[in-house]
């Protein structure tokens, strides 16, 4: 069992369409634990039984849908509080001119502005935000309040990762051999054809080996046009790779193609992720290395 005071409870709350979804996604990606609308009078059961389960970060999103128990918010995240807990709230809001504008945008509707089951009047959107304004006014006090009217939704992640003290995002480089005649990758954000550079294919010496192998290697090692290259993705790769971190990506893949995906692409991929070692995180892949390797396996076992 996890003590209470290793556990952290991160609360979004605030107007609808002001960023709860991005701000949930961000701390799910961050390594927390996320329930989103979750009804208030939950929240000290819910959090104790995660922390029995040995969920050391967890975040829960709470909504104006709760309404009427609302007011126990404060009181349940102060009694966790007092239990040990670092329990901090996050209250996203927005002008309503704003909220207006995203709701036309994506044409949903209000969650406020949905018929009533008791009977009451149904609201316009500019009404739905005023109630729900109302309504979560409590849950502000003391709370970091973030207004995201003008706010790209990148800087709103940033925000919300270094307010719940996450760590960077590490991003995963994969760089993966393909062969063409089967088609491109269609997860590849650059696509390198190496088809250009000497082929060992046409040595029957060599035709055997793939990219690994010693022979390969020492044949490619010598080709000058073959070395250029790679120096030149390297340094494409290496100035434009912040600009996707930047973005919060957390895979990136660079794929690198030849005809047949078994010699001089896959010593490219291989040099490659030599090259960006210094990086944590970094992968490679052959596509039709590993079918091969697969079908062998299929035939040892179908044979045997």
């Amino acid at each position: 069992m996890t003590s209470a005071s290793n556990v952290r409870l991160v609360v979004v709350t605030g107007l609808s369409g002001s960023g709860k979804s991005i701000a949930i996604r961000q701390l799910e990606d961050s390594g927390f634990y996320c329930i989103d609308n979750l009804p208030v009078s939950f929240l000290t059961r819910v959090a104790s039984d995660l922390r029995d389960h040995g969920h050391t970060r967890v975040a829960v999103s709470v909504d104006a849908r709760s309404k009427s128990s609302i007011p126990l918010a404060k009181e349940q995240l102060a009694n966790l509080a007092s239990d040990g807990w670092d329990v901090r709230t996050l209250f996203l809001t927005a002008s309503s001119p704003c909220l207006v504008r995203r709701y036309s945008e994506t044409r949903r509707r209000h969650p406020l502005s949905l018929p009533n089951p008791t009977g009451m009047q149904e609201k316009t959107l500019p009404e739905a935000i005023a109630f729900e304004r109302e309504l979560l006014s409590p849950l502000a006090i003391g709370a970091c309040i973030i207004d995201t009217s003008d706010l790209p939704a990148n800087t709103l992640r940033e925000w919300v990762r270094r307010f719940s003290d996450a760590p960077e995002s590490m991003m995963t480089i994969a760089f993966e051999s393909f062969a063409f005649k089967h088609g491109i990758p269609v997860a590849a954000d650059f696509v390198f054809d190496v088809r250009n550079l000497p082929n060992p294919y046409y040595d029957p010496e060599l035709r055997p080996y793939t990219g690994r192998d010693k022979p390969i290697i020492d044949y490619l090692d010598n080709c000058s046009e073959v070395q250029e290259m790679i120096e030149d993705i390297s340094r494409f790769i290496r100035k434009w790779l912040p600009t996707f971190e930047s973005q919060h990506r957390h895979y990136f893949t660079v794929a690198i193609g030849c005809t047949g995906g078994q010699h001089r692409s896959v010593y490219v991929a291989e040099t490659l992720k030599k090259r960006f070692s210094d990086i944590s995180g970094t992968v490679v892949r052959h596509r039709q290395l590993s079918r091969k390797a697969e079908k062998a396996e299929l035939d040892a076992s179908q044979s045997a």
